[in-house]
């Protein structure tokens, strides 16, 4: 398989990007799936606990396996956005940025986690199946 980046500094932004993202994807599941205290708060404030905290912890391990294969990142990097979309949406409608006097945390991760899903998409552009042909059509 051709190597999908222009150049190393290119392949370490990429793989900078896909782990801090797929990390704090990670890092969250033990508190969604063992329903700690905090996410159980948070579920129940949405409206959406227990199966919206058991949904999103599946499309977060989902998109963190993806973010880490290199041909599917770009797909991890979708489901991560829209996942951390709907995250940033509850914060900002619903909870607050502040959450049980966390400082904010965990809307600067969701926040971190969307960036990152952000530039991997960009870098991993070409490779999403509907695009990649506009791409090989286009430069010819």
């Amino acid at each position: 398989m051709k190597m999908p980046f222009p150049n190393k500094a290119t392949m370490i932004v990429s793989w900078t990007c896909r782990i801090a993202a797929a990390v704090i994807l990670l890092q969250t599941l033990f508190f969604k799936f063992t329903g700690a205290p905090e996410s159980v708060y948070i579920f129940t404030k949405v409206g959406m606990e227990p199966w919206g905290r058991y949904g999103s912890g599946v499309a977060e391990l989902i998109a963190s396996m993806l973010l880490l294969s290199p041909c599917y990142a770009w797909a991890g990097a979708l489901l991560a956005l829209g996942v951390m979309g709907g995250a940033i949406v509850s914060h900002l409608t619903v909870l607050g940025i502040v959450v049980q006097n966390d400082g904010g945390l965990l809307f600067g991760l969701a926040l971190t986690v969307a960036l990152c899903s952000l530039v991997t998409l960009i870098l991993h552009r070409r490779q999403i199946p509907l695009i990649s042909g506009w791409f090989k059509d286009n430069a010819k």
